[in-house]
């Protein structure tokens, strides 16, 4: 079931589990991977699910069903998440060092999935943020080790370069006549 905005949904703060929460209502919340020091201050308190944050998570599903078939809960997941990102989480300086530079040119828009390579991993990201020279991404992929001491965990966002986003490899049918 596709969940959809209501005007009963807010962000809160779950101080029990330490992260950014969002209460769907009186019987359900969905915990977000966001700990207090990513947020902005206004995070840190119940915070009202906004319009633009209701456009926003609705164009993020839409845009999510044209490019991937995933189930609905997955598409809620990921939207509530870009979500949240996009709106809670402090701005961050692009962090480009961690990942191979691209040789391909890319188009990086939202809801779009790239890959993303350090130290010889190659990482499915899925663009929450998208500038002319950098994006705001959120990794798919279940972990990511950046070196070895730091790691992205599924759904933590980084902002990387453009020139560091790697197309999906789409096995394409060549037909000759």
């Amino acid at each position: 079931m596709l969940l959809m905005p209501k005007r009963d949904w807010q962000w809160i703060y779950n101080d029990a589990y330490g992260f950014l929460s969002v209460s769907l209502g009186s019987d359900m919340e969905f915990l977000t991977p966001y700990k207090s020091k990513s947020l902005i201050p206004d995070a840190q308190s119940e915070l009202e699910f906004s319009v633009e944050h209701a456009k926003f998570y609705i164009e993020f599903v839409e845009r999510l069903s044209k490019s991937m078939s995933l189930s609905d809960a997955a598409k809620v997941q990921l939207a509530l998440n870009a979500t949240a990102a996009h709106f809670l989480l402090k701005p961050q300086m692009p962090k480009s060092w961690f990942f191979d530079t691209s040789t391909m040119c890319v188009y990086s828009e939202l809801a779009k999935v790239f890959q993303l390579r350090c130290q010889g991993v190659n990482a499915q990201v899925l663009v929450v943020e998208a500038n002319i020279q950098a994006s705001l991404v959120m990794l798919l992929s279940n972990e990511l080790s950046l070196n070895g001491t730091k790691s992205l965990m599924q759904f933590e966002c980084i902002k990387v370069m453009n020139d560091r986003l790697y197309p999906l490899n789409i096995k394409r049918h060549i037909v000759a006549a």
